[in-house]
């Protein structure tokens, strides 16, 4: 593991192999250790892999300001900037997804090709009964503030600092569509059939039908298919990335 100094804060990084390069983009409240049989099997495989902690998970800096998609993004770019990645691969698993897809939006260059599992981005239409609650959270939000903040939301958004619920916020909030549909790089989209966070009958058929010649996976496991079902998944990715 190294550290490199970037834009006032430091990024913890695990580098392995030499090769080609492959970037990884752990999802959210998660980091780089996320990655571990992929980062393992690529290395022995012939490839340089490169996988950071993002600002604000594992062992990297935290954030001082709610960040949003765009200033993931523009760390991204100039962490691949400082590691000299223009134009290699990128796994990217769920919030990671977000980022990548953002990215690109405006420098498809980038990336080579592009591996996403359990990729999120979708912003998808509030129910009656989701915006009912809404509507009641924010009363008794007025009233009794802690007990809201025990009591409504996400077991994952219950957890965060009030700083991270302000970034979590900007970051469920945005739609990603239109950047995805600019993704020009092959795309392999790989999702597990039990994912319940973000289905691969919902967010995986979207971006399949949203990013021209992508082709969509579904295996065994749940979000998390990459580490649950490792050895099915690294057969697809390395396949892919021999193509």
């Amino acid at each position: 593991m190294i550290a490199i100094f970037l834009n006032g804060g430091f990024a913890s990084v695990t580098e392995r192999g030499a090769g080609e390069c492959v970037l990884f983009l752990h999802g959210y409240l998660s980091n780089k250790e996320s990655f571990y049989y992929q980062i393992d099997f690529l290395a022995k495989n012939g490839y340089r892999v490169i996988a950071p902690d993002m600002p604000a998970f594992g062992q990297s800096s935290q954030i001082v300001t709610a960040w949003a998609v765009g200033d993931y993004a523009r760390w991204l770019r100039d962490f691949m900037t400082a590691k000299g990645l223009d134009g290699c691969n990128v796994v990217a698993h769920s919030f990671g997804a977000r980022v990548i897809f953002k990215l690109l939006a405006e420098n498809q260059e980038l990336v080579k090709k592009l591996i996403i599992t359990g990729g999120a981005g979708l912003v998808k239409p509030r129910s009656p009964a989701y915006m009912r609650r809404i509507k009641w959270y924010r009363r008794v939000k007025k009233l009794f503030p802690r007990y809201a903040e025990k009591h409504f939301g996400s077991e994952e958004y219950r957890t965060l600092s009030p700083l991270m619920k302000e970034s979590y916020k900007l970051i469920v909030n945005e739609d990603l569509r239109g950047c995805a549909a600019k993704v020009s790089a092959p795309t392999l989209l790989i999702y597990g059939k039990n994912d319940t966070v973000t289905p691969p009958t919902e967010e995986g058929e979207i971006f399949h039908s949203l990013i021209a010649g992508s082709r969509l996976e579904i295996i065994e496991g749940g979000h998390f298919c990459f580490s649950e079902n490792s050895e099915r998944f690294n057969e697809l990715l390395l396949e892919f990335l021999r193509e």
